[in-house]
């Protein structure tokens, strides 16, 4: 059979040429990306030969190697339309075989900004590193090698996951992916603020392991050819090779799997074990019965399967853990910074209605009276309760360890349920009184015109909530400036769980009323996205 190579490699460009055909818009925006791509990629070139005989050349260049090497493999997770070639099962009709498929595929993966990109930086690693005729025969077959494991991890990878990447689990992922950046973000900027202090001198062991990871390894191997261990730079070049073959390896046992397994969407699913068909399964026996375990179960679902709301909780418990941790660590923090765990968990009780969109008809279908309404807003609230208690526990316990302030634990949960309690409590006021909606598509959380709502309901309520805190606040004040104050601080445990748990049954029966009396507007609010 013909090898498919050459016509895998033309289909390719077509695609891109094709895509650039679409509008002048697409073109200016491919043209600016890469630029912008090149210039970058240059200027990491250029640096990084300005490192050729600086003391730490070889940690920044084994571990930036490994740094490239972790994007190709996560950036088609979050971003599976970038390239159409990604999904596989769009030739599982053609008469192919994988492992001549896999060569084609790999081929073409290697046309493209992204792999030029790859190609110079990591040309930059070995040209930091190579020294002499034997060091620069290496850097070539290095690099050519490190590409290649490059481009075929992110192929195994996709290849392994297209299912999920072209179902609605991969547009979550790509709702979430602008999180796991923010995210990443952050720890880079403490490693950063870390190695500002330090040096480079910390990441010498990481970088000593990377060594023998590929495809880090064969940019190591130029190091070693360069200081004669021929020996080593050979083992580490056949690490890399391994892993290569591995990879494909891989890559060919998805595409074989792809091509004769049927999709399981297109099957009749049968009965799932241990599921009740008359009623509800798994964790969801444990709710409680009637209008409230029901409630309950459909907002859990809702941060689950929703990608909008799956994102905002998301971010609310990387940045409540990230906030308070990364400042004990970095010897800074306070134990009051853990009521930030339940602050941010918190603001989810605010716009409840318009977290549900256009759906909230049925709902508001339901509502007849204030008792209706009290049952909905207590089992969104408890639903709620159900994650931000055990987290709000959890957080603050971990901060209190980092921090070694056992003592003050007890007034640290104290706050933290009070003002998780006051969140609660102007959350469930503020979703009847300023409902908004939240778009479905995009990344917009307001819709157009509403800003100014989401503004009031927010923010107003964060500062009623703090205002509603002010007893226990002035509680604990009160008891570090006394005598015998700190002997007494357990108390705030169960007079901040108590008070939290009043304002939050005050703010239900309060919002109750108004959010019966409020269903046309609401469901009018929030329907506008």
């Amino acid at each position: 059979m013909t090898s498919p190579t050459a016509t895998v490699v033309r289909l390719k460009l077509a695609l891109l040429r094709n895509g650039l055909r679409q509008s002048g818009g697409r073109r200016a925006a491919f043209a600016a990306s890469a630029v912008v791509a090149l210039l970058f990629a240059l200027s990491q070139l250029a640096g990084l030969i300005l490192l050729r005989g600086r003391p730490h050349a070889d940690v920044v260049a084994v571990i930036g190697t490994a740094v490239l090497a972790l994007g190709w493999a996560v950036l088609p997770l979050f971003f599976p339309t970038g390239d159409e070639t990604l999904d596989p099962t769009r030739l599982v009709l053609l008469p192919l075989h994988p492992r001549p498929l896999v060569r084609a595929l790999l081929a073409a993966s290697l046309v493209g900004i992204g792999p030029l990109f790859t190609l110079l930086v990591l040309t930059g690693c070995a040209l930091a590193l190579a020294h002499g005729p034997a060091g620069y025969a290496v850097a070539v077959a290095a690099v050519a090698l490190a590409l290649l494991v490059c481009v075929a991890l992110a192929r195994a990878v996709a290849a392994a996951n297209v299912r999920l990447l072209t179902s609605r689990r991969g547009r979550d992922l790509a709702v979430l992916s602008g999180l796991v950046i923010a995210i990443g973000a952050q720890l880079v900027n403490f490693g950063a603020q870390r190695l500002g202090s330090a040096g480079l001198e910390p990441l010498r062991p990481a970088a000593d392991v990377l060594t023998w990871v590929p495809p880090a390894s064969a940019i190591g191997a130029v190091r070693s050819a360069s200081e004669g261990a021929y020996g080593v730079a050979a083992g580490q070049l056949a690490v890399s090779l391994a892993g290569l073959a591995l990879l494909l390896a891989a890559w060919a046992r998805s595409l074989t799997r792809l091509m004769t397994a049927p999709d399981g969407s297109t099957l009749q699913p049968l009965d799932a074990p241990g599921r009740d068909r008359s009623g509800t399964a798994g964790p969801a026996r444990l709710l409680p019965c009637g209008r409230t375990g029901t409630v309950m179960e459909r907002s859990l679902r809702y941060i689950w399967r929703d990608p909008k709301t799956k994102a905002a909780w998301v971010t609310s418990l990387a940045i409540g853990l990230i906030v308070p941790v990364f400042n004990a660590v970095q010897g800074t923090g306070s134990i009051y910074f853990a009521c930030f765990a339940a602050g941010m968990l918190g603001i989810q009780m605010y716009n409840q209605f318009g977290q549900d969109t256009s759906a909230f008809w049925m709902v508001a279908m339901t509502v007849s009276s204030a008792r209706d309404a009290y049952a909905e807003l207590r089992g969104r609230a408890l639903a709620l309760l159900l994650v931000t208690l055990p987290y709000a526990v959890l957080v603050t316990v971990l901060t209190t360890s980092l921090l070694d302030a056992w003592a003050r634990l007890p007034e640290a949960l104290g706050l933290s349920f009070a003002l998780l309690g006051a969140m609660l409590a102007t959350g469930a006021w503020t979703s009847a009184r300023f409902p908004y909606s939240i778009p479905q598509e995009g990344h917009k959380n307001v819709a157009p015109g509403q800003a100014g709502l989401a503004w009031i309901a927010i923010f107003g309520g964060m500062v009623a909530a703090a205002l509603l805190c002010s007893p226990v606040i002035a509680l604990t004040l009160w008891l570090h400036v006394t005598a015998d104050g700190a002997a007494r601080a357990w108390l705030l445990l169960p007079a901040g769980t108590g008070y939290g748990a009043a304002l939050t049954l005050l703010g239900l029966r309060l919002a109750a009323p108004r959010t019966a009396a409020r269903l046309p507007e609401i469901l009018t609010a929030v329907s506008k996205g």
